[in-house]
């Protein structure tokens, strides 16, 4: 199988800016490869409750990660801020593909994953339909999305440089 290219910075449409921490840094100097995994979940899960989507204590429902891969093209280190990336690469009946990207200088990922996510009843753990309004607060993350339309909407209104920032971490 071909390795895969690094995305680039236009990839993506929403951004948020994540400190790198002295506890990241591995025995070789460089962040640990579960490090990745974290910070694309800290990413997530802040996007969604910010979104009013996520209430992890307070929801008949939960969302179990399925799958999860990352790619490494460039070593990434403490102390650096990185622009993570976060996109919806799949939207289906039950479950959602998240596509993220971790920028350090430059325009090209150094590193770059996806995550599944399978909504379930909170007490069986049975699949559900995810609701209209994960769709439709979903769909802004797709590439493409109509980011005008996403910004009339107060309760999810996106900077007018079409980019969602927030500092996570430290």
């Amino acid at each position: 199988m071909a390795r895969q290219a690094p995305f680039h910075r236009d990839a993506f449409h929403v951004f948020t800016a994540i400190q790198t921490r002295w506890s990241d840094n591995d025995v070789y100097g460089h962040l640990n490869n579960t490090v990745h995994y974290q910070l694309f979940d800290t990413v997530l899960t802040g996007w969604l409750i910010r979104k009013g989507l996520l209430k992890p204590t307070g929801s008949d429902f939960v969302t179990l990660v399925v799958e999860t891969g990352c790619s490494f093209f460039a070593e990434l280190s403490f102390p650096q801020t990185l622009d993570a990336g976060l996109r919806v690469d799949r939207l289906g009946r039950t479950s959602i593909t998240y596509g993220f990207a971790l920028f350090a200088d430059g325009d090209t990922a150094a590193a770059q994953g996806h995550l599944t996510h399978v909504m379930v009843e909170r007490t069986t753990r049975k699949p559900r339909v995810l609701p209209d309004v994960w769709i439709k607060t979903l769909k802004e993350l797709q590439p493409g999305a109509d980011l005008q339309s996403a910004a009339r909407e107060p309760s999810r209104a996106l900077p007018p440089a079409s980019t969602e920032t927030a500092t996570l971490g430290s």
